[in-house]
């Protein structure tokens, strides 16, 4: 049986721009080169090709398949996306956390179709839905205790049955807007999954796979590393590790995602046994294809034979003519928006790195509409997970070099997540800091970006909360006063506590502004124009210490 299979895809329908449209390949020298890769255009035309002459094939992804997604796709609440899934034919997807951006109700329409309910019909035809079932075994209501969706689904053909689960981070209310979850309660991932493979066991489905919105960190990048060298599962770390080796033995493969890391790596079940986990990257760069070896006398996956291989969606291959149709169709009706210029830019302006210049652009920015809403205001903060591309100089789409459209900042910040202002008092902003590398955030730091003036040492040679050097953290050149009150403009993520930091949580006499996007918009159009373009910020006001 053949398993096809990707994640994290986030309405990427065009190809993606700069590194996230790139994958990296280990080669037999020991060197690695880069690849362009993505473009549902390119991808559908690949699991053609593979599915080609299987007479026993299933299409499955790992969640995350819509959610800050491009102008193309978000514009329209990501409504393309699901329309060129049911061409690609995919069969199944556990839910991620970015199917709550928009909360469980929004998510319901997208499984069972009908117009927006604020922005009606984009076409003279009625949205209809996904054609494939959305999982949601972990996934509660509130008050019914019941799963919000599917727990599971069995896929038949003949007599072959394969069972699939399909769960999301239990962290996801961290991870997501508190308006998004709401009324929702999100369960162990493998508690859940145990339970319904017991399900399927009662039923006679002896063969299940886990779709886990949950994922590892690979000792590598380059998408055909070997993790299982020097033993099985050495080559990757994180949370899919723990989960992996607690699933039971009767669950055959996992697909998993959330990390945008590139693996296939066997991890022993609780048994012992060799088990294989896979994940495609992100943005539709890659498909993993599975074998699957079905014992017709038992009806479950014998182990010993199942082989896996991550594949790249190379764009040397032709375009799937009906993706091309989709993707002019919603740009045509995009295009009046995406085009519009909203700045100029002198050079690229990246987000990648501890500190990045388009993360300090994006702070200055909620700085200044912060200013806007009360003069008071002192300072910002950005969550670097909110910033998903960089702003690139090279013209895109004939619109001139330098020249930023709302399709490029749409891009950038895709959530509209509103701007809100807080006061805090000096203790509590020191707090902040440190939990960027504390709490949940010890082993993988959130370093959030800062407007101008702020400033501090992040010395990394400690461990945990001291890694922020208290004494060096300066506001206009003078210390953070522990009794003052300070007031403090982030988006409405960073508000409710998301990623992370409880503490920005508790905040006092908020004040909503306007969206993100609307706030980059509103600076760029003020401080540069096609005579006088935006330089790169220096990306120096956290000093680290490695």
């Amino acid at each position: 049986m053949q398993l096809l299979s990707f994640n994290d895809l986030h309405g990427n329908l065009e190809p993606p721009a700069g590194s996230s449209g790139r994958v990296t390949e280990h080669q037999h020298d020991g060197t690695t080169k880069t690849i362009d890769a993505g473009g549902v255009e390119y991808l559908a035309t690949h699991l053609r090709q593979a599915r080609a002459g299987e007479k026993y094939s299933i299409t499955a992804a790992g969640g995350d398949m819509v959610g800050a997604s491009p102008l193309i796709s978000g514009l329209f609440h990501d409504e393309p996306t699901i329309e060129a899934l049911n061409k690609l034919d995919l069969d199944v997807t556990s839910v991620g956390n970015h199917e709550f951006d928009e909360g469980a109700k929004e998510l319901a329409r997208l499984q069972n179709g009908g117009c927006h309910p604020k922005d009606g019909c984009y076409t003279d035809e009625e949205f209809e839905g996904a054609d494939f079932p959305y999982l949601a075994a972990n996934v509660l209501d509130e008050k019914t205790n019941k799963p919000i969706l599917k727990p599971y689904w069995v896929w038949k053909k003949k007599d072959v049955k394969v069972g699939f689960i399909g769960v999301t981070l239990e962290g996801t209310p961290d991870i997501v807007s508190a308006e998004g979850v709401k009324g929702l309660v999100f369960k162990d991932e493998v508690e859940t999954i145990n339970k319904y493979a017991k399900v399927l066991q009662r039923q006679g489905v002896k063969s299940i796979v886990a779709l886990i919105h949950e994922g590892g960190f690979p000792a590598s990048t380059s998408y055909n590393y070997d993790c299982d060298s020097p033993g099985a599962g050495d080559g990757v770390s994180g949370p899919i590790v723990d989960i992996a080796k607690n699933i039971t033995p009767q669950v055959d493969a996992l697909v998993t995602g959330h990390t945008h890391a590139p693996y296939v790596c066997t991890i022993n079940d609780p048994a012992g046994k060799p088990r294989m986990v896979t994940s495609a990257a992100s943005f539709g760069r890659l498909y993993t294809d599975t074998t699957l070896t079905y014992d017709r006398l038992t009806g479950d996956i014998a182990r010993t034979a199942v082989k896996s291989a991550n594949h790249v969606v190379t764009r040397d291959v032709p375009k799937a003519p009906d993706m091309t149709e989709l993707i002019s169709k919603w740009n045509t009706l995009a295009a009046p928006i995406g085009n519009r210029p909203i700045g100029y830019i002198s050079g690229d302006i990246g987000n990648t790195g501890t500190e990045s210049p388009l993360g300090d652009l994006i702070a200055d920015a909620q700085l200044a509409h912060g200013k806007q809403l009360d003069p008071e205001t002192d300072l910002a903060l950005m969550n670097p997970g909110g910033i998903r591309a960089p702003l690139t100089y090279a013209a895109k789409a004939g619109e001139g070099d330098g020249v930023v459209t709302y399709a490029e900042g749409f891009t950038v910040q895709p959530f509209a997540n509103t701007v809100n202002l807080q006061d805090f008092t000096g203790a509590q902003l020191i707090q902040v800091l440190k939990e960027q590398v504390s709490g949940p955030n010890a082993a993988s730091p959130k370093v959030l970006q800062v407007s101008a003036g702020l400033t501090y040492t992040l010395d990394l040679t400690k461990s945990g909360a001291d890694r922020v050097v208290t004494d060096s953290i300066r506001l206009d050149g003078k210390a953070i006063d522990p009794a003052a009150t300070y007031r403090v403009a982030t988006n409405s993520f960073l508000a409710g506590g998301g990623d992370g930091f409880p503490t920005l949580g508790q905040g006092t006499n908020d004040v909503v502004g306007a969206d993100d996007l609307t706030a980059l918009e509103q600076y760029l159009t003020a401080n540069s124009s096609a005579g006088s373009p935006i330089a790169p910020p220096k990306a120096d006001r956290i000093t680290v210490v490695k």
